[in-house]
């Protein structure tokens, strides 16, 4: 909501402004289509020669980023910590018994419980594979820390790759823009025979190319790669909660402090509270003794 409401912002501030101040939104309106053809198209085309089909796929998608906000809400961090939980417990009263979750995360009761981390499945792939080590005696803190770590880091930077293209796109804009306004003023030099009236108004329409160039990379494609950028560190704190709570469980602290490792890691804004956990655990723990 917020997006869109920045882009109502946006428009009602730039052209009320040039209104106010006596402009004329005639000359803007006759060359937009032209000028949006020539640095659309040409900012369209040096994004598909910059990128793979994987990375024009996913900005599409992460686009909507700007509007929907961060993936995972506060109620998923509790999710999340419940499954950790669950799967701990489990490893520890009867490591065989987790096999059969770790192994086909897809039939597991336990993930099934929560379908939209399930449906996450590099997460998913994570817990599982840090889980299965650990049973196979690969159990030092700090070597699967930083393993860990390694493969955040890299699927970290993979997710910011939609935000570094948009960002080059802003970048390349303005010069674009200039590229319009130059082919205007070719158009212009080839009718300068005709009355200053008609001279002036394609020199104002040649110029229009320049303001969209600056216009859509500061004001939009710019602020959307700065956006994009932010929801995904934002998201970032859901993995690295996985972290936290199974190197703790390496650590061999009790379930429940593991747990209270990865709450007490968790931004404040998106930290589930303490009961809240609580509350969740000792559900769990009744489901187990049912």
């Amino acid at each position: 909501m917020i997006g869109i409401i920045g882009i109502i912002v946006i428009f009602v501030m730039v052209f009320g402004g040039f209104m106010l101040a006596g402009g004329h939104l005639e000359i803007i309106l006759e060359a937009l289509p032209h000028e949006m053809i020539v640095i659309g198209g040409a900012s369209v085309g040096a994004f598909l020669l910059a990128n793979d089909f994987s990375t024009v796929k996913h900005t599409a998608r992460d686009i909507a980023k700007v509007f929907k906000g961060p993936r995972w809400k506060p109620a998923d961090y509790r999710d999340l910590l419940g499954l950790l939980f669950d799967l701990i417990r489990i490893a520890r009263a009867n490591p065989v018994a987790l096999e059969e979750h770790i192994e086909n995360p897809n039939e597991s009761s336990i993930f099934s419980r929560y379908p939209k981390i399930k449906h996450d499945h590099e997460l998913v792939e994570t817990i599982c594979d840090t889980m299965r080590a650990a049973s196979m005696n690969y159990d030092d803190p700090h070597q699967v820390e930083e393993v860990l770590d390694k493969r955040m880091d890299a699927s970290h930077q993979h997710a910011l790759h939609t935000s570094h293209a948009l960002q080059s796109v802003a970048d390349s804009l303005p010069a674009i823009g200039i590229v319009a306004a130059v082919l205007g003023v070719i158009k212009t030099m080839g009718s300068i025979d005709q009355p200053p009236e008609i001279l002036g108004g394609m020199i104002g329409g040649a110029l229009v190319g320049t303001f969209l160039g600056v216009f859509l990379a500061y004001g939009f494609v710019g602020p959307f790669a700065n956006r994009v950028k932010a929801i995904v560190e934002e998201d970032e704190h859901f993995y690295r909660l996985v972290r936290e709570v199974l190197v703790a469980n390496l650590h061999r602290h009790p379930p429940n402090i593991c747990v209270e490792v990865g709450r007490q890691n968790t931004p404040h804004h998106v930290r589930p509270s303490f009961s809240d956990v609580e509350e969740v655990l000792r559900g769990l723990k009744q489901d187990a003794a049912a």
